[in-house]
């Protein structure tokens, strides 16, 4: 009786993982999800989507923004998380300092110590910030927070404005800190 039973069993758990797989494979062989809901996208839709920024600035939108509206800006959106002079509150990162810290024994990762080119700043904050909004800052505000933390960081001056031809130019602290992938079948584009 409990051979019978075990071997029962054992043919509707084998049948249920077949099944399971076939299942799995017309979905993932489907192009639209198992309900039919969805659309593929349109070019035009792709190409509103498509917000890559280059370290040589390619992909950064027209647009400029000044150190003093990046401040105010900064103090009503970002503060809370970073602090008002972007030093972090413990649950957030520092965003300001660490400049000669990378080869201590305690490296400080900020905008200055760290990041490599002010163009990355700018596309980071464009996707990713304010925190609890991302993606909510128009492109002249992200040009305005990138002039004020970078002012924050001493990598620009105070009545400094930056748009899509000055913000590339920027001289990072830590921009010849980062090798180049001598693998050769990657092909960086920078």
């Amino acid at each position: 009786m409990r051979k019978g039973l075990l071997v029962r069993t054992t043919i509707v758990l084998t049948g249920a993982i077949v099944v399971s797989g076939l299942v799995f494979a017309v979905i993932a062989q489907s192009t639209y999800s198992p309900l039919r809901l969805g659309r593929a996208a349109t070019v035009e839709e792709v190409k509103e989507l498509n917000i890559t920024v280059l370290p040589n600035g390619e992909g950064l939108p027209v647009g400029s923004g000044s150190v003093q509206r990046g401040r105010e800006i900064y103090e009503r959106s970002c503060a809370v998380c970073h602090g008002l002079q972007g030093k972090g509150n413990g649950e957030y990162p520092a965003l300001v300092g660490g400049i000669g810290s990378l080869k201590s024994d305690k490296p400080v990762l900020t905008i200055g110590s760290y990041w490599p080119y002010a163009t990355t700043v700018w596309d980071y904050t464009r996707r990713s910030m304010p925190y609890e909004r991302p993606g909510t800052l128009s492109d002249d505000e992200v040009y305005a927070v990138t002039a004020y933390l970078l002012k924050l960081n001493n990598i620009v001056g105070e009545t400094e404005s930056l748009d899509q031809n000055s913000l590339p130019r920027v001289q990072m602290p830590n921009r010849n800190g980062f090798v180049q992938d001598p693998r050769p079948d990657i092909k960086a584009k920078r």
